[in-house]
C-alpha cells in the first residue's frame, strides 16, 4: 500500500460527502411523502435554488416551489410514495456535485379516484455551504407514466399511459 494519510483523508472525505448528498436526497423523498413543508424547505439551498419537474412551472427560488407542494400535495387523501434508486453522484469540485437518480413515484388522490404511476429522472446539483450540503436544482424527465381510475365498485380504467394529460401534470 502506497496511500499515505492524506491520500486516505481525501479518499474518506469523499465517501463522506456521498453519504451526506444521499442522505440529504432521502430527506427530500421522505418529507415529500410525509407531507412536511419545513422539512422539505430545509433540503433545497436557502438562496437560488432551482426546481424544474417536467410538467410544472420552474421554480428559482425554494419558498415559491415549497408553497405550490404545500398547496398541492399536502391534502387529506392524497398518498405519495417517491422511492429513488440508481444513484450516480459525481464530484465537480470541492463544494459541487450532481447526481442522477431514477424514481418509482406513486400517488393516489382519493378525491379523483385515480392513482397514478410514474418513472422519472432527476438531475440534480448539490452545493456546500458553510460545511453543508444542499441541493442546489433538482431537474426531472418523466419517461413513464400510468394514470388509473377507480370506479365505485373498485375496477380500474387506464386513464394514460406514456405521457400524462396536461391536466395530470
Amino acid at each position: 500500500m502506497t496511500d499515505t494519510l492524506e491520500t486516505l483523508a481525501a479518499r474518506i472525505a469523499l465517501l463522506e460527502d456521498r453519504e451526506a448528498i444521499r442522505a440529504l436526497k432521502a430527506r427530500y423523498l421522505r418529507a415529500c411523502d410525509l407531507k412536511q413543508p419545513e422539512a422539505l424547505r430545509d433540503t433545497l439551498l436557502p438562496d437560488g435554488a432551482v426546481v424544474a419537474y417536467e410538467g410544472f412551472p420552474a421554480f428559482t427560488d425554494r419558498d415559491a416551489f415549497v408553497g405550490v407542494f404545500t398547496q398541492m400535495a399536502c391534502n387529506s387523501g392524497v398518498f405519495d410514495l417517491h422511492h429513488a434508486t440508481n444513484e450516480e453522484i459525481d464530484f465537480v469540485g470541492p463544494d459541487e456535485a450532481t447526481g442522477r437518480w431514477s424514481l418509482h413515484f406513486k400517488s393516489i388522490i382519493l378525491a379523483q379516484r385515480t392513482i397514478i404511476t410514474m418513472g422519472v429522472e432527476y438531475a440534480d446539483r448539490y452545493s456546500r455551504r458553510d460545511g453543508r450540503w444542499w441541493i442546489a436544482e433538482t431537474r426531472t424527465t418523466r419517461p413513464l407514466c400510468l394514470i388509473e381510475a377507480v370506479d365505485g365498485d373498485g375496477k380500474a380504467t387506464y386513464v394514460a399511459m406514456g405521457e400524462a394529460p396536461a391536466s395530470y401534470g
